[in-house]
């Protein structure tokens, strides 16, 4: 038995304990390093979407960049802090171009609308604006027929996104950070391991 124990301890002790502990602090490392990548990446991908939303560029493009990274790695979430705006992407820009082409083509519509009313109510009041019923005709037929921007104008939800990053992802800081683990596994097995050989020797 007790041979055998100094054959165990030898082969234990090819394998130093603290060659584990290096490796975890070596992968601990690579995996803070692939964390703030992929933190730096998605802010990067995140200024593509804004610079498209104020120069009208490639918006659905970039959004799709920034949407396919944040779901296939980790740390990319989108905002943090109590103070944070959330939904954290909201395309201002965008928003702000849909109400003035809404307002754009409302004020041709209503401009048509009141020369219809117009023609109209001349019709119903041909003896001119005074002391008839014209202008309250043409009044009444454009609040009938007018279109107001708030009723067809797209709500603005439409231009906020809210992107969830995965609590876990297979790239180097996901990997790294498995193996790390891995590797204290392996140490404190290796020492535990040690200690009960030492054990067994004193015996």
């Amino acid at each position: 038995m007790k041979k055998r124990s100094h054959r165990s301890w030898y082969q234990i002790n090819l394998v130093k304990p603290w060659y584990f502990l290096v490796l975890a602090v070596v992968f601990g490392l690579l995996s803070i390093y692939g964390l703030r990548q992929n933190n730096l990446t998605m802010v990067r991908l995140r200024e593509k979407v804004y610079q498209a939303d104020q120069n009208n560029g490639d918006i659905e493009g970039s959004l799709r960049n920034l949407r396919e990274y944040v779901y296939a790695h980790m740390n990319t979430n989108l905002a943090s802090g109590n103070n944070a705006i959330y939904p954290p992407i909201q395309l201002k820009y965008s928003y702000d171009r849909a109400i003035q082409s809404v307002n754009t083509s409302g004020a041709d519509v209503n401009t048509k609308i009141y020369t219809q009313a117009q023609a109209e109510c001349e019709k119903q009041f041909p003896h001119g604006l005074s002391g008839s019923g014209r202008i309250p005709c043409i009044q009444d037929y454009i609040a009938s027929h007018g279109i107001q921007a708030s009723s067809i104008i797209p709500a603005a939800t439409l231009y906020e996104f809210d992107f969830l990053s995965p609590r876990w992802s297979p790239d180097l800081a996901g990997l790294s950070m498995i193996a790390a683990v891995v590797c204290v596994a392996l140490f404190a097995i290796r020492w535990l391991s040690e200690l009960r050989l030492k054990a067994d020797l004193r015996d």
